[in-house]
């Protein structure tokens, strides 16, 4: 497995793209009402990156082996759709809660997370699980620092999830991420403590968990990108991007709109 270690030039690129990458995020969230369509969404946020900010959408015809194109700029997963939703033609309803995953590329660099939302009024169950979800999120991402492992990330995440009757999704992970869209290591959502590789400063890599309300099983929908949740219950996601500091961790992709950190993982680490 070659993990490649970020020197300072890199990482100052990578503070620029994750901060970009944040940023269609903030301009998108008034835009995010009943009524929109996923599509207009999508057009907004492509016309936003390469007229306003002068980034390349990384998902805009990203073909990994053996997929078709991805068709848009961003990623749109509605209530049930865990992941890789592609956006279209229906309107969001009041109640929906809805993924927006948004990664950049500026000069060479990409700037990957998401955010959940919910559309006008949600259910105090879908309020519930966007919560857990960010919860949990945070919790790994209080984990990193030099010595500490994989495992220890996957771990505090699935303790959060499942102790509160939730799942977490195993096919899909966190990931490196710098020059790559998508490089070493695979940062799984669940494991145990002590287990993987050991985390080294200048790494840089997402935490992404999705968690179900229902069964963690998933299937994948005929466009064979959009991933559902195989008992239809509601799916929740939030992704970060992480440097690995000498000392700790430093969040990657923050701008003025980004949430703060939830008293649970301050509390976890006080």
């Amino acid at each position: 497995m070659a993990i490649t270690l970020k020197n300072e030039d890199d990482i100052a690129q990578m503070r620029i793209a994750g901060r970009l990458g944040s940023e269609v995020l903030d301009y998108i969230t008034p835009f995010v009402k009943p009524g929109i369509t996923t599509g207009e969404l999508d057009r907004l946020c492509h016309e936003y990156m390469t007229n306003v900010q002068g980034t390349i959408p990384a998902p805009l015809n990203y073909q990994p082996p053996g997929y078709p194109p991805f068709p848009k700029a961003v990623c749109t997963s509605v209530n049930d759709v865990i992941c890789h939703g592609i956006p279209g033609d229906k309107a969001l309803k009041n109640g929906d809660a809805l993924n927006i995953d948004v990664t950049v590329i500026k000069n060479g660099y990409y700037g990957d997370t998401s955010r959940m939302f919910i559309v006008g009024e949600g259910s105090i169950m879908a309020k519930r699980l966007v919560q857990t979800t960010y919860e949990c999120m945070w919790l790994g991402i209080e984990q990193v620092r030099p010595g500490a492992h994989l495992g220890d990330i996957g771990y505090a995440i699935q303790k959060h999830a499942e102790g509160l009757g939730y799942s977490v999704v195993r096919e899909y992970c966190g990931h490196g991420i710098g020059q790559v869209f998508h490089d070493e290591p695979q940062v799984l959502h669940y494991g145990r403590p002590g287990t993987g590789i050991e985390l080294q400063a200048g790494m840089i890599f997402t935490i992404e968990p999705m968690i179900n309300a229902g069964r963690r099983d998933i299937r994948t929908m005929p466009d064979q990108w959009t991933v559902k949740t195989k008992d239809r219950s509601l799916s929740a996601q939030w992704e970060h991007t992480i440097l690995v500091t000498p000392t700790g961790y430093e969040v990657l992709t923050v701008s003025a709109g980004t949430p703060a950190r939830p008293q649970i993982a301050a509390a976890a680490t006080a």
